[in-house]
């Protein structure tokens, strides 16, 4: 059935795109690459990798691993609106509601049979214990091994080394399973990929930087967080690409994502999975642009195609939301900088003991450069603690302060 429908949602939007060959259609590619992911997830016939997020994916690309971080399962099933069923399961086998929705939702869908038995779990300490936990009893309910990648807090060449190390180890771990050793020739072609799409995506967060900014508050939803999956693909560089060349025309049209637009936003950690009013409040009501979202950055350096594992141990280690806050405070204000923005929302997802636990810290931190933030209660997969009328109360609030503060120089 799921097999079914991510074939049937790719060939619906590879119809689309071919309705319009001449125009770049982003989002729409983005989304058809996303879709393939899925068809091939439950296909029966590719090799499955359950994961955490800060896997070095462009290298289980390369090693033919059709591969997902789970909490983007969570994310799909609240975007669909299918989330409610598997959060009930989850919470009817002891896994409380004051706890990660992502993970709750995985759980229920493992423990209900939807998501398909992997034939190995990967794991990483980044960017949170919670995701280690799921992964491990994710590895229990389908009775498979996991490998765990301890990316270390401390960013030092002994902290890369020592992570170098593991992602060699992850190499054997995986030819174990599939008893195909890695291809170096693949690998090149993978890194070559990786790098070209890390340029791409360089260029493009440049040009959303532009004031009015040629992208909007959709647009470049979750990006950050799920071009990863595509490193080291074709496809990578050809989303990367279309989107530069989508931002490349609005600009020369002056075409900008928001008409008219006047308050530019910073949205911190997680989206809003599900289907919200809020996005549309602000930019239909204030001209208010959410310009970026904290992983829409480029904060590693090109790989080495002569040591791949160390670029991409640096790489995971430099993930904003690993470390100390206080490296994360300075991300944050740097792209404040960079985009010239007027404020920042936190939606403070509930049951993140991580973003929850930094937003006092992450405010005073932006305070410090003259940027209000607006710190919600939301959780961003389960709909069902979400107070919609209160939620644009304060939202309201805080765009009309912001309207009536100086703008930053």
């Amino acid at each position: 059935m799921m097999y079914q429908y991510f074939k049937d949602m790719a060939a619906g939007i590879e119809t689309k795109i071919l309705q319009d060959p001449d125009l770049p259609n982003p989002r729409k590619r983005y989304a058809l690459e996303t879709a393939r992911i899925g068809s091939r997830l439950y296909s029966g016939k590719d090799t499955v990798a359950w994961c955490g997020i800060a896997i070095p994916f462009d290298l289980l690309n390369a090693m033919g691993i059709t591969s997902c971080f789970v909490e983007f399962v969570g994310a799909a099933l609240a975007a669909t609106g299918m989330a409610d069923p598997f959060l009930e399961e989850a919470e009817q086998a002891g896994f409380v509601g004051d706890t990660c929705g992502y993970h709750r939702a995985v759980i229920g869908a493992a423990r209900k049979n939807v998501m398909p038995e992997p034939d190995f779990l990967i794991a990483s300490t980044c960017p949170c214990s919670g995701g280690v936990a799921v992964m491990e009893n994710l590895a229990h309910l389908f009775n498979k091994e996991l490998f765990v990648l301890n990316v270390p807090q401390e960013n030092s060449e002994k902290s890369v080394a020592y992570l170098a190390d593991q992602i060699r180890d992850m190499v054997g771990f995986v030819a174990r399973h599939t008893g195909q050793p890695l291809d170096k020739d693949k690998l090149r072609q993978a890194v070559e990929n990786t790098n070209q799409a890390r340029k791409l995506m360089q260029e493009l967060y440049q040009l959303a930087q532009n004031v009015p900014s040629p992208t909007d508050g959709r647009l470049l939803t979750n990006f950050g967080l799920v071009m990863p999956l595509f490193c080291g693909t074709a496809a990578a560089v050809e989303i990367a690409q279309a989107y530069k060349d989508e931002f490349t025309i609005r600009m020369e049209q002056g075409r900008p994502g928001v008409p008219d637009e006047k308050l530019r936003l910073l949205w911190i950690q997680n989206r809003i999975q599900f289907n919200n009013p809020l996005v549309e409040l602000l930019e239909k009501e204030y001209q208010a642009n959410i310009v970026s979202d904290e992983l829409n950055d480029i904060y590693w350096d090109p790989l080495d195609p002569d040591d791949p594992y160390t670029g991409m141990a640096r790489r995971a280690i430099s993930i904003p939301l690993n470390g100390d806050i206080q490296g994360r405070i300075k991300h944050l204000q740097k792209l404040a900088r960079n985009y010239k923005l007027d404020g920042a929302i936190n939606p403070c997802n509930w049951g993140c003991r991580q973003g929850s636990g930094a937003r006092g810290l992450i405010s005073d931190g932006l305070k410090e450069i003259g940027l209000p933030v607006l710190n919600l209660e939301v959780d961003c997969v389960d709909k069902r603690n979400f107070a919609e009328g209160q939620l644009r109360t304060r939202l309201e609030a805080f765009v009309e302060m912001l309207e009536n503060r100086p703008r930053p120089q």
